[in-house]
């Protein structure tokens, strides 16, 4: 079996540690935005991660909690949130409410539609 390398940087690792607080202050503080594309974030509590306009293509975020997390201006091509908990989350507008429903229910990654 091939052996999977993650780089972590300073951001990256507070928030797959779950140091919310941390990680806030680091994308406050710093213009580097961390690379979250196809990471691997299931199970974690993101309630009240700074993630507005990141990079999520591709991320599992299966199981996460993304209560209230304003998702607005993010990449979420390719992302899978199934059975993440997304009450008042505010989905990015390129993303129809079929396509978050299908990838709750189904795991299905959401496909985005920009707005004409």
């Amino acid at each position: 079996m091939e052996k999977i390398h993650i780089n972590r940087c300073p951001k990256l690792t507070e928030l797959l540690d779950e140091n919310i607080d941390i990680f806030n202050k680091l994308v406050e503080n710093n213009e580097e935005v961390p690379d979250l594309r196809n990471k691997n974030l299931s199970g974690l509590d993101l309630s009240n991660a700074m993630l507005k306009g990141l990079d999520l293509s591709g991320s599992y975020l299966r199981n996460a909690n993304l209560r209230g997390v304003d998702l607005t201006g993010c990449n979420l091509q390719g992302a899978s949130i199934r059975n993440a908990r997304i009450n008042g989350t505010l989905f990015p507008e390129d993303l129809s409410a079929e396509e978050i429903i299908m990838s709750v229910t189904y795991g299905t990654r959401m496909r985005t539609f920009p707005k004409k």
